[in-house]
């Protein structure tokens, strides 16, 4: 491995590298895309902020509240609590429309384009494949047309392509499957958190109602 020569590696791979090489360049700019949008602007420390709501809510400072929710507006979980927040002076069933409609716009929003990534990966996969298939069919061209003084090289060439488009296939799909399941995994803690304190509030809210 300490003379690897990727650029050598590349070129003895033949067109179907070009292919790969599209699929890895698709694929990280999903997952580099996905993984700033979930961690950085999604997510949120979910019990923590809703102590705070929490706290605001029981003290009547729905105001305070919903300040809170502008500070992190860019966060999922705050754009569906200030939604009910907004509707916290209204009935039961008012706070429930709200918070449900703000979480179905926010739920596909969450898991936008993270399919994408485990899907690439795979085509990659499939692309190193079908490139070994060709390869394998060119080598044994070579071995049966051939002349035996080119045949070697051409033996050499088939198996080159072969075996170098399974490895870039690998290559590119190990690490994108391995971003798919960590960015699915945020995915589904910041979906689950919404789920979750979405419920809380609507019961802090529908109690405070019922109080008067």
């Amino acid at each position: 491995m300490g003379n690897f020569n990727f650029a050598e590696f590349y070129q003895q791979g033949g067109v179907f590298m070009h292919f790969i090489a599209l699929t890895a360049i698709l694929g990280s700019g999903v997952m580099i895309e996905r993984f700033i949008f979930l961690f950085f602007r999604f997510n949120i420390n979910g019990g923590q902020f809703f102590n705070q709501i929490q706290k605001l809510v029981m003290a009547n400072n729905i105001d305070r509240a919903i300040k809170l929710c502008n500070a992190a507006d860019k966060a999922a979980l705050a754009r569906v609590i200030k939604a009910g927040l907004t509707r916290a002076n209204k009935s039961e069933a008012d706070i429930a429309a709200a918070i449900e409609e703000s979480m179905l716009e926010v739920g596909p929003a969450i898991s936008k384009r993270v399919p994408m990534i485990s899907a690439l990966a795979n085509i990659a996969t499939l692309l190193g494949l079908l490139g070994t298939i060709f390869g394998m069919i060119s080598a044994f061209e070579a071995v049966a047309t051939v002349s035996a003084d080119q045949r070697a090289t051409a033996l050499a060439k088939g198996i080159s392509i072969a075996i170098n488009t399974t490895g870039f296939g690998l290559m590119v799909s190990i690490p994108l499957l391995a971003a798919h399941v960590f960015i699915s995994n945020l995915a589904k803690k910041i979906s689950d958190e919404v789920d979750l304190y979405a419920v809380k509030l609507e019961n802090l809210l529908a109690a405070r109602v019922r109080q008067g």
